[in-house]
């Protein structure tokens, strides 16, 4: 067991090792390494399966021993500072290592399928593992110095990752906006470390701890200043979580591959947040206007990221929003003191989330041949339906994520979410209703999701009908037709060019997006198969062809009136075995992982395997399940009823029964209130709250008239006065130069009308002052 937790470095540098191999082979030999492309993939997938197996015996260890483990480097000595490398090993340690490696794997087998068609699947799994090795470094960090550096690297990777695809301006966008939000956060947080070491004198994580928690009951410390050095260093995990206010940098990341959004979303940078907050518990224990904080900011964000979501045309933009909501959830467990909650529900979302993007990866990339490459297509629900009918593996486990994620029992979620709701009704009751009826928003908008993707009849095949048009309804008020396609696909012009590589391709000249993934496509003209770059061009669909990219539907929740007659339909087809390999063996823990918590009882005690894991950290995240199973269900009726309502309501409006029979649209005209109410609500999640708008009015606004201010200032100020002397001094320059003349009467002349004026000026003022003597005396 000491020979294991010794060599535990060797869990963050097999990924590392896997990185740089295969990325210092792309940049020497790129030719030969992207042909051996499924050896590099094989190696990452190898040596992180080799973490993996080394933190699930570490989590074993932890289970039979609850022991504390922590090895340390000597790294900065001299007499002013003190600073050590190393790993700290312990049970919310040994969690999150086997949470990131093995979401971790299946991610990776999952992505050696969906990036196969992709010119860049190297250096995707050369960033895929770069990622992982900095999350799990970060894991393992016993000091704030080294959580930073690891931090600073999960965020570099986030930024590769989310701008992968960088010929496309949304990514690139996307990819910026990330860096530049959470680098705001990234300050804060050096600036709270910073605060921290001034007042405790320590970056270990146990040890200032403790003697913060010593000044401040000896009251050595004022309160002020650290309050102020805590929320500056809360600011880092909200913006890495996408806590509110600075999470705004969330939903544009779903521009990055699908299986990029699942680990960021499931096991690294949105857990990375919740983690340090957690690790750092003790520290923020001891501050209770802190804490009081970051369970409003924690709750805020729940809610707002479920009120959100309820109307997102976009798939991936769904569960994004869904993903803000959930670490929310996780944030105001830490903040009103449920320790052990928040982390219960961190292990069983990360799977539960982690199923639920890969599953609608596979959707994503059935849909794709269909509608077409672009996000804007594959991704939209308006385009879905029926799909558990074509792909039943997926729409099964996609179904099971969702009950999980609305909190319905058995499966992961429920147990840990009914906590942090049982919790919140102790701690505050305003906190219990946001909680409350974010779970039962939760129920309504995951099962719209599904039901609008997976059950009812497919519409993807719409727009292939040019004999029809097919008009959709919607309960939010605007009636959308796809008008009948100009009749052009066949009479595309094609432009002939050589890429970077000197292959030859036909692309159509109206091609206007970069591609997703690099497809093998057949040429409408000569039938020649050509591949697409992903530097370079996208062969559009059918209806990208039209000619009027606006005829897009521009809501998701949809039924079809009319019929679609065509006689070239197709439909989705399953992924293959590698992908719903990743999907079964999530969905296995979904099933199964919730009942770490449930309690038992084992010799006269009841307790509970996640409790007993946690207990020897701190007395007060110790719980004791004093009630059994049959009390503990009696207890959570509340929060699932709140949920199956969430979950009814959506049935009724986008179930498979109700969609076909709803044939009236409501009219915010027509149907007074609701409809004025449903059109409110729809424009709130499309507009994301209008959060996104007020910060290009308050930030990008600002800054543009902050530097149109500083650029008039220094143009007409700074440089007004100094040109405004240079000026002075050249006219009077001239002036002296045309006044002399070189004549010695003119200068004499000069000089008695300057005595003269002189003598004058002096007999006015002394007048002046003699008067003002005079006058001062009566």
């Amino acid at each position: 067991m000491e020979l294991l937790y010794k060599n535990i470095w060797i869990v963050p540098v097999c990924p590392f090792v896997a990185s740089m191999s295969v990325g210092l082979g792309l940049f020497f030999f790129p030719k030969a390494t992207k042909s051996l492309r499924r050896i590099c993939a094989i190696i990452s997938i190898f040596l992180l399966g080799i973490a993996m197996f080394i933190s699930f015996s570490i989590f074993w260890q932890q289970i039979r021993g609850n022991s504390i483990h922590q090895l340390l480097w000597s790294w900065v000595f001299n007499k002013d500072i003190s600073l050590q490398i190393g790993f700290l090993i312990d049970p919310p340690t040994s969690t999150m290592l086997v949470s990131v490696t093995s979401v971790g794997i299946l991610v990776m087998i999952y992505s050696d399928s969906y990036m196969s068609h992709d010119q860049g699947y190297v250096r995707f799994f050369a960033y895929l593992s770069l990622f992982t090795a900095s999350m799990l470094g970060l894991v393992l960090s016993p000091n704030l110095v080294q959580i930073y550096i690891f931090w600073e690297l999960v965020g570099m990777c986030s930024y590769l990752l989310i701008g992968f695809w960088f010929s496309r301006p949304s990514a690139a966008n996307a990819c910026q906006k990330a860096f530049i939000t959470n680098r705001v956060g990234d300050f804060g947080l050096l600036l709270g470390i910073l605060g921290i070491y001034w007042i405790t004198g320590s970056f270990d994580i146990h040890n200032l701890s403790e003697r913060f928690n010593e000044l401040v009951d000896s009251n050595r410390v004022n309160s002020f200043l650290a309050n102020m050095c805590a929320l500056l260093l809360f600011l880092g995990p909200a913006a890495k979580s996408a806590q509110f206010p600075p999470h705004v940098w969330l939903p544009d990341a779903m521009e990055g591959p699908t299986p990029i959004s699942a680990l960021i979303h499931a096991a690294t940078m949105v857990a990375a947040g919740i983690f340090f907050v957690a690790r750092m518990f003790h520290f923020f224990e001891a501050l209770p206007f802190t804490m009081n904080i970051i369970s409003w900011v924690g709750g805020i964000t729940a809610l707002l990221g479920a009120t959100i979501a309820l109307a997102q045309k976009d798939l991936k933009r769904g569960l994004a929003y869904s993903t803000m909501s959930q670490p929310g959830y996780m944030m105001l467990a830490l903040g009103i003191g449920s320790y052990r909650a928040a982390l219960f529900h961190l292990i069983t979302h990360a799977y539960s989330k982690a199923l639920l993007f890969l599953g609608s990866g596979s959707v994503i990339h059935s849909m794709e041949p269909i509608v077409g490459y672009s996000p804007e297509k594959s991704q939209n629900m308006s385009f879905m339906g029926g799909l558990r009918k074509y792909m039943p593996i997926t729409g099964t486990t996609f179904l099971l994520g969702t009950l999980s994620l609305c909190g319905i029992p058995p499966f992961a979620c429920f147990w840990s979410k009914d906590e942090i709701l049982v919790d919140s009704w102790i701690s505050s009751a305003s906190l219990g209703w946001i909680a409350w009826c974010t779970a039962g928003l939760t129920g309504f908008y995951m099962f719209r999701m599904y039901f609008v993707t997976s059950e009812g009849d497919f519409r993807g095949n719409s727009y292939k009908d040019t004999d029809k048009s097919v008009s959709y309804k919607s309960i939010w008020g605007n009636l959308q037709t796809l008008y009948e396609r100009d009749k052009v696909f066949s009479n595309n012009s094609y432009t002939s060019f050589f890429d970077q590589t000197g292959d030859f391709y036909e692309v159509p000249e109206n091609v206007f997006s970069p591609p997703e993934r690099g497809r093998k496509n057949k040429s409408l003209n000569n039938e020649k198969s050509f591949n697409v770059r992903e530097e370079s061009f996208n062969v559009l669909s059918d209806f990208e062809r039209s000619g009027n990219p606006n005829k897009i539907l521009e809501d998701a929740f949809v039924s079809i009136n009319g019929e679609v007659r065509n006689e070239n339909i197709s439909y989705p087809k399953e992924s293959d075995n590698s992908m719903l390999f990743s999907l079964i063996s999530l969905a296995i823990p979904t099933l199964s992982i919730g009942f770490i918590g449930v309690p038992f009882s084992h010799e006269g005690i009841d307790s509970d395997l996640l409790s007993d894991l946690l207990a020897p950290l701190n007395g007060s995240f110790y719980k004791d399940n004093s009630e059994n199973l049959v009390d503990f269900f009696i207890k959570s009726i509340p929060s699932v009823s709140i949920a199956l309502g969430g979950v009814f309501i959506s049935f009724f409006i986008y179930g498979p029964v109700s969609s076909r029979n709803l044939q009236k649209e409501i009219d915010p005209k027509t149907k007074g209130f609701w409809g004025y109410f449903f059109n409110s609500l729809s424009n709130w999640s499309y507009y994301r709250g209008y959060i996104d708008n007020l910060y290009d009015v308050i930030f990008i606004g600002g800054t543009r008239i902050l530097s149109k201010s500083v650029c008039f200032f220094d143009q007409w100020i700074i440089d007004g006065i100094v040109n405004g002397i240079g000026i002075s001094s050249f006219f009077g320059g001239e002036g002296m130069r045309y006044g002399e003349g070189g004549r010695i009467s003119s200068y004499l002349f000069g000089l008695i009308i300057g005595n003269i004026l002189m003598l004058i000026i002096l007999i006015i003022k002394n007048d002046i002052l003699q008067s003002y003597e005079y006058f001062t005396m009566f």
